[in-house]
């Protein structure tokens, strides 16, 4: 490594702890979950049940999940290789957590049990941005995933797994995805607990929190306060948000593409207190942030707004950046969810001239990283940290902020 490697234009702020983790990540990295590796683990060995599934094929694919990690119970990976019936998601009108279950027991569960509980939460807090690898000249995506799972009951942090998805549609675009297990109650090493239930994997495709497709698309998705998107336009049939990521992720080769399926139906966000916006990148270098926007905050946001074209959209924590939304307590003048991040964002960023090399950009995910020894700074808990590179449709994945140990997956 050259001796300058860690110097940034426009300043040198902690430059120790950059230089540290420059030195981590170039030195220890390792590969561990790359996709049709030769070496990849073999598929890890349960007894646990999957009470709903009777299908050959779909308990074939739900028991070939691996642990990236041996037995750890932190990291899976699973190709998801049956329909999941994407165009009767469509057409279902799933727009709420429910509705979506409804639709998974009805039309990937082979059979329903009644009176059984099936859990399904959907939150997200993270941070997000997009930028040119200034040496290669390759376009990266940024990405923090951050939630606090806590126990009711303990009051302590429930460790999550993430799960990462692999899927390849008849007719669609192949793509990876990133889960987490949480959502549908499932915490660190449920596959192997002996109690788990393995139904709800097949609901894996509508679960993503970001992806990437075959084309160097991707899309994640964060959140916002304030009531949650409602839209009802004459004509349109509803989504609900994660049918509409992997409507994207199977359909849309750019930007521009995404943009305009999401014209086409009725956004339907669900959660009594939050909203979220899209931010997407692709391989062009095109990216935009999507807000659905109402400044009157008694009633439901129902404007979609696109944001993009100069170098402070590249960037995107937990607030409303849309104009439209500024003066109000969940805009960008007044909200404090997410301004330390955006703020170390707009440095860090502005100081690399919005041009970063993989290492840099794992660097500034590690700035705006929420964990215990930065907790008065912390609205969330950084699950996984990720640089997406759209040009070689290639992700580099962290968990739990151990930054000198990658996962790193593909699209091929």
């Amino acid at each position: 490594m050259k001796k300058n490697a860690c110097k940034r234009r426009g300043g040198t702020d902690n430059a120790t702890m950059r230089c540290r983790l420059l030195v981590a990540l170039a030195v220890a990295a390792v590969a561990l979950g790359a996709c049709n590796d030769d070496d990849a683990p073999a598929p890890t060995v349960t007894q646990n049940k999957a009470v709903m599934i009777k299908d050959e094929a779909k308990r074939e694919m739900l028991y070939s999940l691996r642990d990236l990690e041996g037995n750890r119970g932190r990291i899976y990976e699973m190709t998801y290789n049956v329909d999941y019936k994407l165009d009767e998601a469509l057409n279902f009108g799933i727009d709420c957590t429910d509705r979506l279950k409804t639709f998974v027991a009805l039309n990937l569960m082979d059979t329903i049990i009644t009176g059984k509980k099936v859990k399904l939460s959907y939150d997200a807090g993270c941070s997000v941005f997009a930028c040119p690898d200034g040496k290669s000249g390759h376009h990266l995506m940024g990405r923090n995933f951050d939630f606090n799972h806590i126990n009711p009951v303990t009051q302590e942090r429930d460790m999550i797994p993430v799960i990462v998805v692999h899927t390849a549609p008849e007719g669609g675009k192949k793509s990876v995805s990133f889960v987490d297990g949480k959502f549908v109650d499932y915490k660190s090493g449920f596959y192997t607990d002996g109690t788990s239930d393995l139904s709800m994997l097949m609901a894996l495709p509508y679960l993503l929190l970001d992806g990437i497709n075959e084309d160097g698309f991707a899309v994640s998705v964060l959140k916002l306060d304030g009531l949650p998107t409602l839209q009802q336009e004459p004509g349109k049939k509803k989504t609900f948000t994660t049918v509409a990521m992997r409507m994207m992720l199977d359909r849309a080769g750019t930007v521009k593409e995404a943009l305009a399926m999401l014209e086409q139906y009725n956004m339907c966000m669900d959660k009594d207190t939050a909203s979220y916006h899209f931010f997407m990148a692709d391989a062009t270098g095109d990216y935009a942030i999507v807000e659905y926007t109402n400044d009157n905050l008694s009633e439901h946001p129902y404007r979609m707004e696109v944001l993009t074209g100069h170098d402070t959209l590249r960037y995107v924590t937990n607030f409303y950046v849309s104009p439209t939304m500024a003066d109000t307590e969940h805009g960008s003048k007044y909200s404090q969810h997410g301004r330390n991040r955006y703020d170390i964002l707009k440095r860090e960023l502005g100081g690399y001239g919005y041009r970063l090399t993989p290492t840099q950009a794992m660097a500034v995910l590690d700035s705006v990283a929420q964990g215990p020894e930065n907790s008065q700074l912390s609205t969330g808990f950084t699950q996984w940290s990720e640089v997406y590179n759209l040009s070689k449709r290639r992700v580099a994945m962290t968990i739990l902020r151990e930054w000198g140990k990658q996962f790193e997956f593909g699209v091929e």
